[in-house]
């Protein structure tokens, strides 16, 4: 979901007792998971970020040792930091510093127990026999960072807020599939379900609120909490200053009282990510967020700098609004222009995605295909549709558009513009993204080749994926055509239900709906809650492949490149372990500083 950069594994083989035997024993070890995707770009000649090589004859200096800050340099600025409201990305790059859920996925894929002692198997009594209740055993003596218990009450109360109508939450999926959060005891957290629910390791995974340094949920902007969040993570926030710097220091009470290694960790928000490769240049930040493969020559001349590159997945799209164009929109009403699927399907064909990766991306991605690109889930039978400007153009001639006299096309005949009507559509992404400003013009170049008109109007990451309540337009639906990359993670269901679910669609009594393109099919709809329910991986994957078909044909999205997920930093920074299921800062308390 929207909290981390990826959603959770579910821990289920091919049919429930099967899995149960085949779960980890009850103890604290990783319960295992299928491996995550080896890169197949070329790897650059800068080291792939490891653990640092021994010495040969190693002194107590070698070692992780205590002090010292970091500084990351990202070039989004977060409007909020409440995980269960914000939608930007580096609002997860801030709170995986501070915020923890029961357990995190290793970059192996195995899921380790965090603030829980276990991760529930029926095995070890964690799923009950039916898979309708699952128990959490708690840690003992865990401190939120103000040194207040952290109990049961905490996730239940978490609970309640996601599941507060009328508030923007950004996605109540699974949780709308409980039934309840009981507290028999402080330590024991109780989910009890309505129906078995295949992706339960979903829910609560990566954030927790502080019943006690909250409040009431109608109330949440108002919290003191959301300007200063703390959680049970390494580090706490100091200071946040707008568009300028967090500021996050050690946790006091940390679990592990010899850890964080660093006093601080600073998080600098800079205008462009060509000022970010400046100041990662002169040494001024340790790290940079966010590379591209375009970076990449540079950053192999840099001394000192290493390369963060495992394959990312998911990756950049286009996504088009399927209903029509206002605020806030009306889902029921279609899109004027992308509301026909040929126009839709022509788009694709007319773009040149390869061009793309070889101009701006130095051959080091691969073309997007699906939703679910890689994993154990992955739908691989399913190729990028090919480049083709000629059936692009008869694709658009048997829509009713027809050249005009400057070479646009306009409406005649078309499903639902009127005659006269000029194939004209915006097309949005975040300010200050060198990389996706490029493949604006070199996808603009590509659309008048066919007789389509794409004007660029783009906006910093806080008017283009923000809220409802911000009025974002992929929210209230007053956009055509907006570019950014999503994911799904290992266990694709909660991505596949946001994307895909038509009780997803953003409006006035759902604001926390995250289905932008408006898609709607009652098919879908079916398999998604039958995937939901399911517990062989197997026909779990075939029902999501089926959901992938539906959506190439529908084209209700465009997958343009599936990329590296590049980040870098100074060799100063000692710790830093790449992981494609979570963010830079994942294993944070055991970062330290030459």
């Amino acid at each position: 979901m929207y909290a981390r950069k990826f959603v959770v594994w579910l821990a289920l083989s091919v049919l429930l007792p099967l899995v149960i035997s085949a779960c980890a024993a009850p103890t604290p070890e990783p319960t295992k998971a299928p491996p995550p995707p080896a890169s197949s770009a070329s790897a650059p000649s800068a080291p792939t970020a490891t653990k640092p090589p021994p010495t040969a004859a190693p002194t107590p200096t070698t070692g992780p040792k205590r002090g010292g800050k970091i500084t990351m340099a990202v070039w989004q600025s977060p409007v909020t930091l409440h995980p269960f409201i914000g939608t930007q990305t580096v609002m997860n790059e801030v709170n995986i510093f501070t915020l923890e859920g029961m357990s995190k996925v290793l970059p192996d894929g195995n899921r380790l127990p965090t603030l829980a002692k276990q991760v529930p198997t029926v095995q070890n009594g964690g799923v009950s026999a039916d898979g309708k209740t699952i128990t959490y055993n708690l840690k003992e003596g865990l401190l939120w960072a103000d040194g207040k218990p952290f109990t049961c009450d905490d996730v239940k109360f978490t609970y309640q807020f996601i599941m507060t109508p009328g508030i923007g939450v950004n996605s109540t999926t699974g949780y709308s599939d409980l039934d309840s959060v009981d507290c028999p005891t402080p330590n024991t957290v109780v989910l009890k379900f309505k129906n078995f629910y295949a992706p339960y390791l979903e829910l609560f995974a990566y954030e927790i609120l502080p019943k006690h340094a909250t409040g009431e949920p109608k109330d949440h902007k108002d919290w003191a909490w959301v300007r200063k969040p703390f959680g049970t993570g390494p580090f706490k926030v100091d200071e946040w200053v707008a568009d300028s710097h967090i500021v996050l220091s050690r946790n006091p009470n940390y679990r592990e009282k010899d850890k964080p290694y660093l006093d601080q960790v600073v998080i600098r928000i800079v205008p462009s990510s060509e000022v970010a490769m400046q100041l990662l240049s002169s040494g001024e930040v340790d790290i940079m967020w966010n590379n591209t493969e375009a970076d990449i020559p540079q950053l192999e001349k840099m001394a000192g700098i290493k390369i963060s590159d495992p394959l990312q997945i998911g990756g950049e799209r286009l996504f088009l609004n399927m209903a029509e164009n206002k605020d806030p929109s009306d889902p029921k009403k279609p899109h004027l222009i992308l509301s026909d699927v040929k126009v839709r399907q022509a788009i694709e064909y007319g773009i040149n995605k390869q061009r793309i990766i070889d101009k701006l991306l130095f051959g080091k991605a691969k073309p997007g295909t699906n939703e679910i690109n890689a994993g154990f889930f992955q739908c691989a039978d399913f190729k990028p549709r090919a480049y083709d400007v000629e059936q692009a153009k008869k694709l658009l001639t048997d829509a009713g558009w027809v050249p005009g006299p400057d070479g646009i096309r306009v409406a005649k005949g078309a499903k639902v513009a009127p005659d006269g009507t000029r194939l004209r559509l915006k097309y949005s992404t975040t300010s200050g993204n060198k990389l996706r400003e490029d493949s604006q013009v070199l996808i603009v170049e590509d659309m008048k080749a066919i007789g389509v008109e794409f004007f660029i109007e783009n906006a910093p990451s806080s008017v283009v994926i923000g809220t409802w309540d911000a009025a974002s337009p992929r929210r209230r639906g007053n956009f055509d055509i907006i570019m950014y990359t999503t994911n799904a993670g290992i266990d694709p269901h909660g991505q596949m239900t946001n994307l895909f679910a038509s009780w997803m669609i953003p409006h006035e009594g759902n604001k926390g709906g995250v289905n932008y393109t408006r898609f709607a099919d009652p098919q879908v709809d079916d398999l998604l809650k039958k995937a939901a329910a399911e517990p062989d991986m197997n026909k779990r994957k075939d029902m999501y492949c089926q959901i992938v078909k539906i959506g190439q044909e529908t084209t209700n999205m465009i997958y343009l490149y599936q990329r590296l997920d590049l980040d870098s930093y100074r060799d100063r920074l000692q710790g830093w372990i790449p992981n494609a299921w979570d963010n830079n800062g994942w294993n944070a308390e055991d970062w330290w500083v030459k």
